[in-house]
């Protein structure tokens, strides 16, 4: 018959616990930004990282409370501490970590040993440690810091449990040997998944930015226009586009080269997000074509988006911008619109505006037209 090591089954029970905690976040910050529920991705790491593993440590104790081995997962539930401490960076208050350790204490019924005090206050020490060592990034070695940090409490917590449950040497030995194995393949873990995290977001971000210009493109575009869309039809909330382009760009590459075309659109996206970040960094610049740009308004109807809209329709018609020592004025066209219930699709939105902007043009350009 074949059979398993203890040691190789923790292995797994663990990297299982953590993927389960990356699936579970990933999930829940997908859908409180597919419902426009403001939060930032500190906070819900905070929150969600404490509840699921005040849920996994005092879960997998109820099993074994009342019990003389009740130190059993030991290791498990420091793993889960160390990685909201060091690795999820979770910063808890002692007004908050104690009253949590007396009511495990309490649930474990151990409140009565003063190893068990020991044993609790060691561990606090060990998190707020933790937190520092993570937040000071300065050391050369890290993961030596980690590893020492992680030794060294982990052998002091684990002589608590020796001396309370009269634990044989090799015991002891053993489990915390286990510990720092653990703590290192957690490392090794968890770096993994960072890396490819990483990766992840510098292909999205290539995927949804114009290299030129450092504004979203089309791709970011047509993702967050779907989002507005739906969401401001499904809650009755405003929201409001200006697509605004650059009169005469051909000209301007004609008569001075592409250099100097693209000189121009960086200038003309440097300003407009000076003139948002003035006002509404809510408010997102889009570029979607050649030299056309879409302003996307979310919580605005046509009368809030106009002195904005003014102010990027003056800045840019009065920007001349210098290529090799002459200055080249530029003007714009713009159209503005906002959503509708005759809008049955984004697309429906999209045309609107983009009807505005031909009528600016076709009206003799440097214009704003609204409906």
């Amino acid at each position: 018959m074949w059979h398993v090591s203890p040691f190789v089954t923790s292995v797994f029970f663990i990297l299982g616990v953590f993927t389960l905690y990356q699936v579970l976040y990933d999930g829940l910050k997908t859908l409180l930004h597919s419902k426009n529920i403001k939060i930032d991705d500190d906070s819900l790491n905070s929150i969600f990282g404490v509840l699921y593993m005040l849920i996994f440590i005092f879960s997998m104790q109820a099993t074994l409370v009342g019990t003389p081995i009740s130190w059993q997962f030991m290791n498990f539930q420091l793993i889960g501490l160390i990685f909201c401490a060091y690795f999820l960076n979770i910063k808890v208050s002692t007004y908050f970590f104690f009253p949590i350790m007396v009511l495990y204490m309490f649930f474990n019924g151990s409140i009565g040993y003063w190893e068990s005090w020991l044993h609790g206050f060691i561990l606090m020490i060990f998190y707020i440690s933790l937190n520092k060592l993570r937040r000071r990034q300065k050391y050369r070695h890290p993961f030596v810091c980690y590893m020492l940090m992680g030794t060294v409490f982990g052998g002091l917590l684990w002589l608590c449990m020796k001396i309370k449950f009269a634990l044989p040497i090799a015991t002891f030995l053993e489990e915390w040997s286990y510990l720092v194995i653990f703590e290192a393949l957690l490392y090794s873990y968890v770096g993994m998944i960072l890396r490819d995290s990483q990766l992840k977001l510098k292909l999205l971000q290539f995927a949804n930015h114009d290299a030129l210009t450092k504004t979203e493109n089309y791709a970011a575009y047509t993702e967050e226009i779907n989002n507005l869309f739906d969401s401001s039809a499904r809650n009755k909330l405003d929201l409001s586009m200006m697509m605004f382009d650059i009169d005469h760009f051909k000209q301007v590459n004609d008569t001075y080269g592409h250099l100097a075309g693209d000189k121009v659109l960086q200038h003309v996206a440097d300003v407009v997000h000076t003139v948002i970040n003035a006002n509404d960094p809510n408010v997102k610049l889009y570029r979607t074509g050649g030299e056309e740009f879409n302003v996307i308004f979310p919580g605005y109807d046509l009368d809030s988006t106009e002195p904005i809209v003014k102010e990027i329709f003056a800045a840019l018609n009065h920007l001349d911008v210098n290529i090799d020592g002459e200055d080249i004025s530029i003007t714009i066209s713009v159209g503005v619109s906002m959503i509708s219930k005759k809008d049955t699709k984004p697309n429906d939105f999209y045309t609107r505006v983009d009807s505005n902007l031909y009528r600016s043009k076709r009206n003799g350009r440097m214009r704003i037209t609204v409906a």
